[in-house]
């Protein structure tokens, strides 16, 4: 594994740990953050993943329609694991650590890992395809950092638990991107797995952050979310 690899993994480790520490810090800047992730994710989506994946499925005689229902079914499980794991937790008791509290922060260390495992599947592609991914992938480790310790503080659980997942949270996509690089990957297999993580990033990026920048009439919500995009949009210009 080489040194750029390492390299970003510990940056997605210090990217999710540095969010849930401004979650606990610095709640003022969240909504900027939110919308730059909500910008990048749904950039690199376009820009990057969803071509590249199309084209390695077209040099593996992989029928498009395939990649198409990855990437919706995809945004469709991200939808129900939200719906039944991360939306409820708002409506409950505020007198009790709520279940929902770690349900909601290990589904979230669920998805760190996967985000993890985007990385390692991109540099499977190309060095230039792993970079823009991780660029866009480390921004949005940032907010799942924020989301771990808002899901178990919001349902009432001791500072200490809401740390201890976001630890584990942070480790998550160190461990993605050790298991996608350490093991070679079937090119059909790369195809359909980036469209997976096509479907992720645009509910998470259009379903999932995106609406939250429609809670501040500021103007620098919209400018930090298009930030994000054109980040991604030159960096996928440039490599």
């Amino acid at each position: 594994m080489n040194l750029l690899i390492i390299s970003i993994a510990l940056a997605a480790f210090l990217s999710t740990l540095i969010g849930g520490l401004v979650a606990i810090r610095l709640k003022k800047v969240l909504p900027f953050l939110f919308a730059f992730a909500s910008g990048s994710l749904i950039a690199v989506s376009f820009f990057d993943i969803l071509p590249e994946s199309l084209e390695l499925a077209g040099s593996v005689s992989l029928p498009i329609r395939y990649i198409m229902l990855m990437v919706v079914g995809s945004f469709l499980l991200y939808g129900l694991i939200e719906k039944f794991f991360l939306t409820h937790h708002h409506h409950e008791d505020e007198g009790h650590g709520h279940a929902l509290g770690p349900i909601g922060a290990g589904s979230l260390c669920l998805h760190s890992l996967l985000d993890g495992a985007a990385i390692g599947a991109s540099f499977a592609v190309s060095p230039a395809m792993g970079i823009v991914v991780a660029i866009a992938v480390l921004s949005h480790d940032f907010t799942d950092g924020i989301n771990t310790v808002t899901l178990m503080l919001k349902n009432n659980h001791k500072l200490k638990h809401a740390t201890l997942f976001l630890i584990l949270d942070a480790a998550a996509p160190v461990l993605g991107i050790l298991a996608t690089s350490l093991f070679a990957i079937p090119q059909k297999a790369l195809a359909l797995l980036l469209a997976f993580f096509v479907g992720e990033f645009l509910y998470l990026g259009a379903a999932n952050l995106l609406p939250e920048t429609h809670k501040h009439k500021s103007i620098w919500i919209t400018v930090s979310m298009l930030l994000g995009a054109a980040l991604i949009y030159l960096i996928t210009s440039l490599v």
